[in-house]
């Protein structure tokens, strides 16, 4: 639909290029608009969203995330195991859904000083996704699109007509009549929008409600955002913008926020360390030991502060020297499989593959549930460790983890390594595909597919998946 109103308004300029030079502006302006109007549902189209997401991955964090949305999930009548909260590597305080994923940038947590902060931005963006807006900001669009192509055609026409008859001054009224409906559409696009965001903050403090916490963290969130464009708020046009202002949030909010007898209740303990730990190791990886050594200053968890001086020694300095800061950790929580994790990474940077498989198979007998990405981990120390044994234990651990997590694209890396060290190479050659596939390089998935196919006898269960992955039609926007 949207391309084809810019090959419309294309063979539009192209006819009229002889009669009025104006008009041919007024049509790139309208190909302009529907770009623009492309770009506000961006976060809402799962391929366009989710292919340029620069998406990260670690255990701890998202089981963090996972025990925060999971209560809100409830709330709202939605099933947390259809529900992914998913973490992008991004330094803004920023949040948004597509399909049933939450993107959730790194920087909305090492910002935020409480874990109701987070909360309160889980609960807003699960509102989205309970409430359909998606969808329905989609049915808004192509209504937009509906006045803006309308418009258009009776622009056209006039500014044709008028051109024809030489009369300049209806050339001009056309061209009117087009943009003032582009003009009508896209603010109408945009005040659906702000609305949809004020009932997702009232939906959320519901959810905040029924789970018997604190609304306080949104409106912290919001003071926060607001203070952040204090300088040029005077200069924002209200009707331009696709959320309402900060204070204007506030304000819709506060009252009702303010009544909830949960109000004033503060996280547990418990949870705020979590949060802080989580803080500790976004800024170590992401901003450098300056960051983490600033966050260690402040922060009131010694725990979170040693946490982030140890990974930052482990990054920056000598993994020798962070054993044992890492065991010093573990010595005050033993139980943690998170501490364990960094350990079996310390000892791989540190080339000591049987150190960094011991530690990942703690780690993973202690996380509850099962973790992908841990057992990944220790499948990758296995197959560096080379032995026969040791290879065929990593095939295990590895065809484990992606039974959990089959979307995970390290786990095939590292089940291709063990394949292929082993001999098996078209099982090697389809777990590389898998790694490409699911890393969105579809023409080396394809590659590696057709290596694997010829491999293995027809119809069996590994050469249909390699053929399925040979056939896969790569989305246009791929290409």
């Amino acid at each position: 639909m949207i391309g084809g109103q810019i090959a419309l308004a294309h063979l539009t300029v192209s006819a009229l290029k002889a009669q009025t030079t104006e008009f041919c502006q007024l049509a790139r302006k309208l190909a302009m608009w529907i770009a623009t109007a492309t770009l506000v549902i961006a976060a809402v189209l799962p391929a366009s969203a989710q292919s340029r997401t620069p998406i990260v991955r670690d255990a701890e964090i998202e089981k963090l995330l996972v025990d925060y949305a999971r209560p809100l999930l409830k709330a709202a009548g939605l099933r947390s195991d259809r529900t992914d909260v998913v973490l992008v590597n991004s330094p803004s305080f920023n949040a948004f859904v597509s399909g049933t994923k939450i993107f959730v940038n790194t920087g909305t947590i090492a910002l935020a000083e409480t874990p109701n902060e987070v909360i309160g931005v889980l609960a807003h963006e699960i509102a989205h996704l309970a409430g359909g807006h998606q969808d329905r900001l989609r049915q808004q669009l192509d209504r937009a699109q509906t006045i803006a192509t309308v418009t258009t055609i009776l622009g056209v026409s006039a500014a044709v007509a008028a051109g024809r008859s030489g009369n300049s001054a209806g050339v001009g009224a056309g061209s009117g009549i087009m943009m003032g409906g582009q003009e009508a559409a896209r603010r109408g696009l945009l005040t659906y929008q702000r609305s949809e965001e004020l009932t997702a903050d009232r939906a959320a403090v519901d959810y905040l409600n029924k789970t018997r916490q604190s609304a306080k963290g949104m409106l912290t969130t919001f003071a926060r955002l607001d203070r952040g464009i204090s300088l040029i708020n005077d200069r924002i046009n209200p009707y331009k913008i696709s959320h309402p202002l900060p204070r204007e949030r506030i304000t819709a909010l506060e009252t009702a926020a303010r009544k909830s007898p949960y109000f004033d209740k503060t996280d547990p303990a418990s949870l705020v360390e979590r949060h802080e730990m989580a803080r500790a190791k976004i800024l170590a990886y992401s901003n450098g030991p300056s960051a983490a050594e600033g966050f260690a200053r402040k922060t009131k968890s010694s725990k979170a502060a040693q946490y982030a001086r140890t990974i930052t020694k482990f990054l920056h300095g000598s993994p020798r020297a962070a054993l044992p800061m890492i065991d010093k950790l573990i010595a005050r929580d033993p139980s943690n499989p998170y501490l364990y994790e960094i350990k079996g990474e310390i000892h791989l940077k540190a080339g000591n593959a049987r150190g960094a498989a011991d530690a990942f198979d703690k780690a993973a007998r202690l996380e509850k549930g099962g973790s992908s990405l841990i057992q990944s981990a220790l499948g990758h120390a296995l197959v560096l460790q080379g032995d026969p044994q040791s290879l065929r234990r990593a095939v295990g651990e590895l065809e484990v983890a992606l039974s959990l997590d089959p979307v995970n694209a390290e786990g095939y890396r590292f089940l291709a390594m063990a394949y292929g060290r082993l001999g098996d190479v078209g099982s090697a050659d389809l777990a590389t595909a898998e790694q490409n596939f699911h890393s969105g390089r579809y023409k080396e998935a394809k590659v590696f597919a057709a290596r694997a196919k010829r491999r293995f006898p027809p119809n069996t269960p590994q050469w249909l998946r390699a053929d399925d992955i040979q056939r896969f039609e790569i989305p246009r926007n791929r290409r």
